[in-house]
């Protein structure tokens, strides 16, 4: 009998305790909102994208000054993995299966070899708003979303061109103008510089992007007067940098870098035109995290980030967006024929027209010093 008794408190004190400690509670996801009221990353989702492009200034434009100012209103972290779009381009199909790459930045053409190749998404032109505010020029594909544009044209020491007494370029033929013997910096067409420039080259002479015999004999004259031509930046910009050269074929960020380095150099639209394109963020084919990136690339394309890319010497892909007065007068394009080309058709041709500039354009460099 006392057993029973010591056992029925025993039991009694238990419930007791269970009922004071109340009904468990299901923890509550950890959320929250920065000052701005913009929702911060939920716990448990996703923490960080993995964004691929170019380095250099495009690499601290994302990495340095966007990338921070979106991990500050979403809570999500931009790992940036850097190398050339063709180089990005191989990483995607290699890890065509397996993805590690969320987000890439192409140039035009590795975006539309992306996108036959499958290896990126499909733009749902709903989840993008601002596709509606930008210049048509900078939309040349439906597999990516334009956030800084650029284009091609040549550059010049006004200094040396002053001191020399040269008029400043502005045609596309005056890449061989005869007193430029020796003086130039010119890449070669492997790279998007020289790329650009052959193929306007051709068509300021009667050719076009089938047609390239026209840009073939106008090269061999630039590379008569020519020391070499180079492949990359890397290569092209120390020799503009010591004065060596006087003139060659530059996008308009890095004139701007140039200038704030304190070189005395202009970029010049050529009167028969130069192509607007633009480095464009594609969505990488089965991403786990696609909403993470899309959530990246739309505030990349807001207006306050776009504010950000024309104060860094790339152009704004948004309409109500302007380049800043003093940046204007070194790259401005107002009053320049610039023009969307063909990119399909510059893909399908490329690997043509190195194969003949090798064999046909490489081989007359300095036959005119």
């Amino acid at each position: 009998m006392k057993k029973r008794n010591l056992l029925l408190t025993v039991l009694l004190g238990i419930m007791l305790m269970l009922a004071a400690c109340g009904t468990p509670k299901v923890p509550e996801a950890n959320t929250s909102t920065d000052n701005g009221g913009g929702k911060k990353a939920v716990s448990g989702e996703v923490k960080e994208i993995t964004v691929a492009g170019n380095g250099g200034k495009i690499e601290q434009l994302i990495r340095d000054e966007i990338g921070p100012k979106f991990t500050e209103e979403t809570g999500i972290k931009i790992n940036y993995v850097a190398g050339l779009s063709g180089e990005i381009y191989a990483k995607l199909e290699l890890q065509k299966n397996s993805p590690q790459i969320d987000v890439a930045t192409f140039t035009p053409g590795d975006v539309v070899k992306a996108g036959n190749a499958d290896l990126i998404e499909q733009v749902d032109s709903t989840v993008f708003p601002n596709l509606d505010k930008m210049d048509n020029k900078y939309i040349y594909s439906d597999k990516g979303v334009p956030i800084f544009g650029y284009t091609v044209g040549i550059a010049y020491n006004t200094a040396m061109f002053e001191k020399e007494g040269w008029a400043a370029p502005t045609s596309w033929n005056d890449m061989y103008r005869a007193e430029f013997k020796g003086k130039t910096a010119y890449p070669e067409v492997s790279n998007a510089w020289g790329h650009a420039a052959f193929y306007n080259l051709g068509m300021a002479n009667g050719g076009d992007l089938e047609n390239i015999d026209p840009a073939i004999d106008k090269a061999k004259q630039v590379a008569a007067i020519s020391d070499t031509f180079y492949k990359n930046s890397t290569q092209l910009l120390p020799v503009l940098q010591q004065e060596t050269a006087a003139i060659s074929i530059l996008a308009n960020y890095v004139v701007t870098d140039l200038v704030d380095g304190g070189l005395p150099i202009k970029m010049v639209i050529p009167e028969e035109g130069a192509p607007l394109q633009s480095l464009t963020a594609v969505i990488v084919k089965n991403t786990p995290k696609k909403e993470a990136a899309e959530q990246f690339i739309n505030f990349v394309t807001e207006e306050t980030s776009q504010k950000i890319v024309a104060e860094s010497g790339f152009y704004p892909v948004l309409t109500d967006v302007s380049l800043p007065e003093n940046i204007e007068e070194i790259i401005g394009i107002s009053d320049a024929k610039v023009y969307t080309p063909d990119f399909e058709l510059i893909a399908k041709e490329s690997e043509n027209w190195i194969e003949r500039f090798a064999k046909e354009v490489v081989p007359e460099l300095g036959k005119g010093l």
